[in-house]
Parts: C-alpha cells; structure tokens; sequence
C-alpha cells in the first residue's frame, strides 16, 4: 500500500523559509520520479516542482523558480521543498504526489499524500 505523508507546513510571515518533507512507503522510493503541487485558495491545484528517479533532474513552475528548492533522500524515503523568500500568494496546501506501482505490483496510478498547510501572512 502506497503511502505519502507530508509535514513541516506552518504559518509564516512574507520573506521567511519553511521546508517541507514527505515520506513515502510502499513503492521503491528510488526508482520514481516524485513531486509536489499545491491548491492555493480559489485555485485548481497545480504543480509546483518535481524530481527525477534517482534524483537526476528537477523541474519546476515559474512561480517556484529562484524561491523553491525540491531534494530528496532515497535512503530515507523522503521528499523535501524548501521553499525561501515566501509570499502570501504561496498560501495554500501542498500535496507530495507520485506516479507509481506499489511494491509487488504492476499497476501503476496516481498517489497523493493529505497534505500540509501553509500560510503567508503578515
């Protein structure tokens, strides 16, 4: 069973950092590419940044750019945004997500963890 479980979302004032984590299981963790979106509030949710399997590229949105910085641990199953020089246009929640097969499996489909919030404000 395929399990994503962000943390670290917190609320912040415009100009500081937040990092968050997501911790995956049930999937080789390694092998996939891995990212994170967000819904801000009175938007469709949208993708914020990822990263290749094995960590060999990363993408990101315009807006994250300069601002956000994705990383991950394959040795501890963990995926990290830090994200810097925040806004309060980045309030929202952000969700870790993963195209992938759980372990054992051969069927691949869309993962996403709860969520975790963060607010900008002042």
């Amino acid at each position: 069973q395929v399990q994503l479980v962000e943390s670290g979302g917190a609320l912040a004032r415009p100009g500081e950092s937040l990092k968050l984590t997501c911790v995956g299981s049930g999937f080789f963790f390694s092998n996939y590419n891995i990212g994170w979106y967000r819904q801000t509030p009175g938007h469709e949710r949208e993708f914020v940044a990822d990263i290749t399997s094995y960590g060999a590229s990363v993408d990101y949105a315009e807006f994250a750019k300069g601002r956000f910085t994705i990383s991950k641990d394959d040795s501890k199953n963990a995926l990290y945004l830090q994200m810097d020089n925040l806004k309060p246009e980045d309030t929202g929640m952000y969700f870790c997500h993963v195209f992938a097969a759980a372990t054992g499996t051969t069927e691949f489909r869309d993962y996403w963890g709860q969520g975790t919030q963060v607010t900008v404000s002042s």
